[in-house]
């Protein structure tokens, strides 16, 4: 169907863009005062509060497997909605909302990281990088990591 189109908030880990349906982001912030979880795996960052509201921060470095960024990088969050709880996805960057028809949208490359693959929901190829089309429940549902 002509005019349909899919729009994604685009964000940045270790050099790869992944877009997120804008229709599951609710916040987009810099973490403050992230309260740690005594015993919690790696892949959780701890607590937050956003506006009165108590968020789940995921490292999504870790979750993903992927190298994080310096220390002195400050992250940013993207504020989401996964079976009722509230999360707060750490990521590197945030940038614009694209909108893709779906035609343009492929299915997972075959040598695509298989970790990769598993929240990934396709990819586009956009004009000078692969968009990942990252699964949040996927991404949220699979077993977490043990703490390093």
């Amino acid at each position: 169907m002509k005019g349909l189109v899919s729009e994604y908030v685009a964000v940045g880990l270790a050099g790869q863009l992944f877009g997120l349906s804008i229709s599951r982001v609710q916040d987009v912030f810099v973490p403050e005062r992230v309260t740690r979880i005594p015993l919690a795996p790696a892949e959780i960052a701890g607590l937050v509060n956003v506006r009165g509201r108590i968020l789940t921060v995921i490292d999504m470095w870790r979750r993903l497997g992927l190298e994080p960024p310096s220390p002195e990088h400050r992250p940013l969050a993207v504020g989401v909605e996964h079976k009722n709880e509230s999360y707060a996805l750490m990521v590197e960057s945030i940038g614009d909302v694209l909108r893709l028809t779906p035609e343009m949208r492929e299915e997972n490359p075959p040598n695509l990281d298989a970790r990769m693959a598993q929240v990934s929901a396709g990819v586009y190829r956009l004009v000078d990088r692969l968009l990942l089309v990252l699964d949040i429940d996927r991404a949220l549902d699979f077993p977490l990591a043990r703490a390093a």
